[in-house]
Order: structure tokens, then C-alpha cells, then sequence
């Protein structure tokens, strides 16, 4: 494989600027890598021409800079358009006509340099932490072949994981950029809500629960996409004007995170998950932040009330038009079509009560951050489980009665919009891996980069447990 498929994307921006390597050379490094693995590990889908996309980066070897990701490839969801591409969303329904814009950060993205080289994989809807859909198939995880990636965002880690692309995107609702990052040993932010730009179609008001990020091998490749992809827009009535993050410098001792673990017992985790976990904080900790374990801060079925009632409200609206039509309602999966009975039974009362518990727990979280800089969480309750399973049916003897408690651990950092940092924890002695979460206050992107960096150079986890696949 060419070294500079493993390098971090910050080296290799640095590197085109410099001119040391071509857009051309390094485009063509990434198209052989991905015709050597792709067909292995299924991540990558409908990408584009090959003579387009070297055309593309001779154009940039010959034009001026760009911006900060000029000549750096980039994979894209396939929940988000990119011009010229079908946007499959895992589903059949879709698809059958090219985008004709990109989606906001994705425009962003290319007018910053970035070159597209195709779509990520997804689940059918993004719903479910796991990378499986009709039309595309199953992704593989790399560092356990037959077992799941993670998702939504699965096919995008796993495209980070194996050298494929410097960078990729994805989105999170309940730990889309989280749980795959954890699972394929690479880094993942779900950044405060309204950071990043959403859609620009739909409602805009009613406060969403799913937020746009970055993924990438390195705190580093993180603020890089990230101060690219945020910042207001005019359709956006509650965006964020944050300051940009930049080049993160490693974390100054003293900052103090608290571990809260499964949440005084209530989340049922599969053994070895907290400790590991807790071992890579001891990392922070060896550099001088501070590891307290203050109990659960909240109540574990206020928490799961309040989401799953907004989740099926805010599913229920966006596919409510397939279930209306009995030819593509019979296309649902049964989650999809769960998700849209249960969000079109809901009460007024229901919804205020949820909104109402929602902005509990936000004030709760917000008295956290006078004592604490982060919270802790594993990034999955579970270790990557079977491709051919479609969820995990019981945790640690715990039976599970949706699709997704199996994943309640991110709900704290989703339900009430705050940063999230997914980070490599480590492996089991079965080589699975595992990630943890460092959950911010709002735009508190930079406080988690900066322990991010601190801990990345002293671990370097996609440098020194690649794949397989990445050395082959």
C-alpha cells in the first residue's frame, strides 16, 4: 500500500500545499487502494468515474489552492447529496435520479478543496447501529471480518479504517458518528446541534436530534473538516456561530473528566467495555486530568422516554410519506415502520412532556460542566456482534424490547444537542475494538480536541492497531 494512504490528513493538506505530492498522485493511490479492498469490506458505494475524478485533481495540481482540504479525497454519506451522484440512503425507494446540489456541508467541503470520490455505505435509513441495506449489501468490520461495523456512519469509519480516504463524514442521531468510529479504532464527533448547517429543506424549527461531523484518523483530521463544515447559514434560524477550532495542542493537566461508566448499572454492557474504557482515561489521567466517577447525574427512564418519544416524532415525520403509499410502505423495514406508528400515536401532552424532560436534562448536564471539562461514556453497550444479525436481542443477560436499547449509551450527548468526541479505547483480548465518548459542554468542540490530541499522541491507536487490511 502507498505510505501516504496511512498518513493523517492534516499531513497530507500540508504536504499538497507544499507540493511534495500531487493531487494526481495521491488520487490515484486512493482509486488502486479502493479497488484492492473495497470488494472486501463493501464500504464504499455508487462512486464516481475514475478518468472524472483524476481530471478533477490534475485540475487542482494545476490551479491555485483551494482551501485547507485541497486535493484531499473525501467520502460522503449516502444520507447527503453530492451533485451528479444518487442519494440511496440504503433504501430502494431511492436513488433513481442524481442529486442535483450538494447538501450544505458537502459544498462546503469542495469549495475548501475537497475531492469526492463517492458515497459511504449506510443502514436502510440510517436507522440501526448497523451498516446493512438491500441495495448495498452489508459492511464489513476490518478489524473483525464477519462482524458489524457499527453505524450509520459504518461504511464511512471503515473507509477511514483501511486507508481508503483521509477523511469522510457522517451524521449522528444516536451515535451514527459515535459507535462506528469505536468499532473500527478511528475518531468520530457528533458537534453541538446547529454547528453544522443541516438541510436546507423541511422544517426548520422544531429542534432536531441529529447532528452533521467529521470522522477521521486523528484529532487533527477531525478540527480540519470540522472548521470546514460549521458555521452559520441564512435558512438556519438556530445555527451557531462558534469560533473555529484550528490545530488542537494537547490538553494542559488539570482538567477534570467524570467517568459515568453504565450509569449507576441501569445500561446492561457485555464485560470488559468499562474497563478498557477506563483504561484509556487513565491515559488522561498519567498526563494529569483528573478521573472522578460522580454516579448516573440523571434518571436512566426519564432519558429514554423523552427520546424515544421525540426519535419516533421526528422519524415519523420524515418517512411518513412512504408508509402513506402502499407500494413503498411494503419496502420499509419493520423498524421504519415501528418507528412511524409509534411517532403518529403520540399525544400533544406526550410531546411536551418529552420536550420538557429533554431541557431537564440539559440543565442538568450544564451544572456538570461547572465541575467537570468532560463526561465519559463507552461508545456501545455491546462488542461488534454478527453481520448477519440485524440487533442484539440481550445484553449481558438483559433481553432488549426495541431495536436500540442496545444503545442507549449515547443518548445523554444526543438528547440534549452537545458535542460528542468518540476516541479509540483500545482492544479486547479478542481483538475486538472498542471507542469512548468525551461529551462537551455546548461549543465545547475544542476543550474535547484538545484532550483528544493529548491522548492520540500517546496512543496513535489508527497508527499502531491498522486492520489487516491496511498493511496488506
Amino acid at each position: 500500500m502507498d505510505d501516504s494512504l496511512a498518513m493523517d490528513a492534516a499531513d497530507l493538506a500540508a504536504m499538497l500545499a507544499r507540493r511534495e505530492i500531487s493531487a494526481e498522485e495521491l488520487m490515484q493511490a486512493t482509486l488502486a487502494r479502493i479497488e484492492a479492498v473495497n470488494g472486501e469490506v463493501n464500504a464504499l458505494v455508487s462512486l464516481r468515474d475514475t478518468g472524472v475524478l483524476l481530471a478533477e485533481a490534475r485540475a487542482m495540481d494545476n490551479g491555485p489552492a483551494q482551501g485547507p482540504l485541497h486535493g484531499l479525497p473525501l467520502a460522503v454519506k449516502d444520507l447527503f447529496d453530492v451533485a451528479g451522484l444518487p442519494t440511496v440512503n440504503g433504501s430502494p425507494l431511492f436513488g433513481q435520479e442524481p442529486a442535483r446540489e450538494d447538501s450544505p456541508h458537502v459544498a462546503r467541503a469542495r469549495a475548501a478543496g475537497a475531492i469526492v470520490v463517492g458515497k459511504s455505505n449506510t443502514p436502510e435509513f440510517c436507522i440501526g447501529s448497523h451498516t446493512y441495506n438491500p441495495v448495498f449489501g452489508a459492511t464489513q468490520n476490518p478489524h473483525a471480518p464477519g462482524l458489524s461495523c457499527g453505524g450509520s456512519s459504518g461504511g464511512a469509519a471503515v473507509a477511514l479504517a483501511t486507508g481508503m480516504v483521509p477523511l469522510a463524514d457522517g451524521s449522528d442521531m444516536m451515535g451514527s458518528l459515535r459507535n462506528p468510529a469505536g468499532w473500527n479504532n478511528v475518531y468520530g464527533l457528533r458537534p453541538t446541534w446547529g454547528r453544522v448547517p443541516g438541510a436546507r429543506t423541511g422544517d426548520l424549527y422544531m429542534h432536531p436530534i441529529s447532528s452533521n461531523g467529521p470522522m477521521g484518523r486523528s484529532p487533527r483530521d477531525i478540527a480540519l473538516q470540522l472548521d470546514v463544515m460549521c458555521g452559520p447559514a441564512p435558512y438556519q434560524p438556530f445555527g451557531r456561530d462558534d469560533a473555529p477550532v484550528g490545530m488542537p495542542d494537547p490538553a494542559a493537566p488539570g482538567r477534570c473528566i467524570a467517568w459515568l461508566g453504565d450509569w449507576d448499572g441501569a445500561w446492561p454492557m457485555e464485560a470488559g467495555i468499562g474497563d478498557l474504557c477506563l483504561a484509556a482515561l487513565d491515559v488522561l489521567a498519567d498526563q494529569g486530568s483528573h478521573i472522578e466517577a460522580p454516579g448516573a447525574p440523571f434518571s436512566r427512564e426519564a432519558l429514554w422516554q423523552s427520546w424515544t418519544t421525540l426519535r419516533s416524532l421526528g422519524l415519523a415525520a420524515n418517512l411518513g410519506a412512504l408508509y402513506d403509499a402502499p407500494d413503498s410502505r411494503d419496502a420499509l423495514k419493520p423498524e421504519a415502520i415501528w418507528e412511524i406508528e409509534k411517532g403518529r400515536a403520540l399525544t400533544g401532552p406526550e410531546i411536551i412532556a418529552a420536550s420538557a424532560l429533554r431541557s431537564d436534562w440539559l440543565r442538568r448536564a450544564l451544572e456538570l460542566f461547572e465541575t467537570y471539562d468532560a463526561l465519559a461514556l463507552p461508545t456501545a453497550q455491546v462488542w461488534p456482534f454478527p453481520v448477519d444479525q440485524t440487533w442484539p436481542r440481550d445484553v449481558a443477560g438483559q433481553g432488549m424490547d426495541t431495536y436500540h436499547r442496545w444503545m442507549e449509551v449515547v443518548i445523554p450527548a444526543s438528547l440534549a444537542g452537545l458535542p460528542a468526541l468518540a476516541m479509540p479505547a483500545g482492544f479486547n483480548d479478542a481483538g475486538l475494538p472498542m471507542g469512548v465518548q468525551l461529551i462537551g459542554r455546548p461549543g465545547g468542540e475544542a476543550g474535547l480536541l484538545a484532550l483528544a490530541e493529548a491522548y492520540h499522541r500517546a496512543t496513535r491507536w489508527p497508527q499502531t492497531r491498522p486492520p489487516e487490511l491496511l498493511t496488506a
